[in-house]
């Protein structure tokens, strides 16, 4: 096999193979000798077929498949040679070939471009400490408490006011007949909320426990039984329960009813909290601001192809005009994501960090434990998705990379509070909202700290481990 560099421009080289038609008739003679072992044809002893009798029947097959293995090969050999970091696909244009004939063929390439990486130390991030109040931590359980269902049972004169919880058994009837789902056992629901069917609570206001009432309710537009909706329904229930809302006291049995040693170590961790969520969003924007510098000390030229490929991905699922009217801030994009895609990748080889099998499986088990109940769909989704198991392997990759800059950087540290750091967060937020406009594609994602209160209990168990 010769290979040889037949034109280079930028990224773009075209290289020439040439094979002799010897070396692809060797491969088409040993390639009919193994089938003449194989192949059972009428006349002939099995595994006892001569092979110029294959040769006649089966040579224009048995040449296309020794034609098809030799350019895999060869082109991959000719690329190694050469020593070319391939960007995409090579385009190959077959210029000879046939039973006979030598073969000879062009190899377009797109190559990655080689750059030399800049220095670090001139690159500057911040690195906010969050600072929590007592004020805010007391708040933040004094929300976890309202959000515990705490019931007490109510004496048999009391009467049902809004805000008590009343567990009873129905009947339904439509017209006085009886329908499909139609009853209820130990149904309890908190009047006032309206969950159940609108303006069924309020008929059970004022009742008393074992008293039955009869309750009147139209049938909404998203109950099960399609020919039932917007029906009149008469609801026969016997009144079971009736328990009154308490407030839970907040001391170490609380606590530790959440998984805490006592109240002091649910302080601790509802602190901490606190503080990972804000850490989270403004380590995200920390990680933006080393990213944007590190784009801007390089000068890398970019294969065509690759900005094309990221476009397609930039622009799926988007109509024509808007592909259309968004295609330059889009390119921009693309050549950015592209660019530090490199950047990382280069500095990731010459660190050599890699990715441990270890590490991979850490960050799977860490999604399982914050789902719990779905352990099962969670492994069988990564088990099924190489795809979804090599981005997260991506994820952990791109992370190393980052704390490697780190170290190599200039770090301020902050010390901020929940409210300056909300400031930060929504002006980052307002920031890429303004700047994107009605644009349908965004660069980056500033995620804002979640309000909503989680279950200390799973938080307490991922800490530990």
């Amino acid at each position: 096999m010769k290979v040889t560099v037949e034109t280079k421009k930028g990224l773009k080289t075209k290289l020439k193979v040439f094979i002799e038609k010897k070396a692809i008739e060797e491969k088409v003679q040993i390639r009919l000798v193994e089938l003449s072992k194989k192949v059972n044809l009428k006349g002939f002893r099995p595994g006892k077929v001569p092979v110029q009798v294959l040769k006649n029947q089966f040579g224009k097959s048995v040449y296309g498949e020794v034609l098809e293995k030799t350019l895999r090969e060869s082109s991959s050999k000719a690329i190694e040679e050469k020593k070319l970091k391939v960007a995409g696909q090579p385009k190959l244009d077959l210029q000879s070939h046939g039973e006979g004939k030598d073969l000879s063929y062009t190899l377009e390439i797109d190559e990655l471009p080689i750059f030399n990486l800049k220095k670090l130390d001139n690159i500057n991030f911040t690195d906010y400490e969050i600072k929590v109040t007592e004020d805010e931590t007391k708040k933040r359980i004094d929300d976890i408490a309202k959000n515990q269902n705490n019931f007490k049972d109510k004496n048999e004169n009391e009467k049902a006011e809004n805000g008590d919880m009343v567990a009873f058994d129905y009947k339904a009837t439509i017209e006085n007949k009886k329908f499909e789902d139609g009853e209820g056992k130990n149904t309890q629901i908190v009047l006032g909320k309206d969950l159940f069917i609108k303006g069924f609570d309020k008929q059970l206001i004022g009742v008393k426990k074992l008293e039955e009432r009869v309750v009147s309710a139209i049938l909404p537009e998203n109950y099960p039984k399609k020919d039932l909706v917007n029906k009149n329904a008469k609801f026969s229930c016997k009144i079971l329960n009736i328990r009154r809302p308490e407030k839970l006291k907040i001391d170490d049995e609380f606590a530790k009813n959440l998984g805490s040693k006592d109240l002091n170590d649910l302080k601790k961790l509802v602190t901490q909290q606190i503080q990972s969520q804000y850490k989270m969003s403004l380590d995200s924007l920390s990680k933006e601001e080393i990213l944007n510098q590190i784009e801007k000390l390089h000068n890398i030229d970019i294969p065509d192809n690759l900005i094309q490929q990221e476009l397609t991905v930039i622009s799926q699922g988007l109509k024509k005009e808007d592909i259309e009217k968004n295609k330059n801030e889009n390119e921009k994009i693309a050549k950015k994501r592209i660019k530090l895609g490199l950047i990382l990748n280069e500095l990731g080889e010459k660190n050599n960090l890699k990715v441990e099998e270890q590490e991979l499986n850490n960050e799977v088990q860490k999604q399982v434990q914050s789902m719990p109940d779905q352990k099962n769909k969670v492994l069988e989704y990564y088990k099924k998705n190489p795809s979804a198991l090599a981005s997260l392997r991506g994820s952990i990759y791109e992370e190393k990379i980052i704390n490697l800059i780190k170290t190599q950087s200039k770090q301020v540290t902050k010390t901020i509070s929940t409210k300056e750091a909300e400031k930060i967060i929504n002006k980052e937020h307002q920031k890429h909202h303004h700047d994107h406009g009605n644009k349908q594609i965004k660069d980056k994602k500033i995620k804002k700290p979640k309000k909503a209160v989680k279950s200390i209990k799973k938080n307490k168990k991922i800490r530990k481990k």
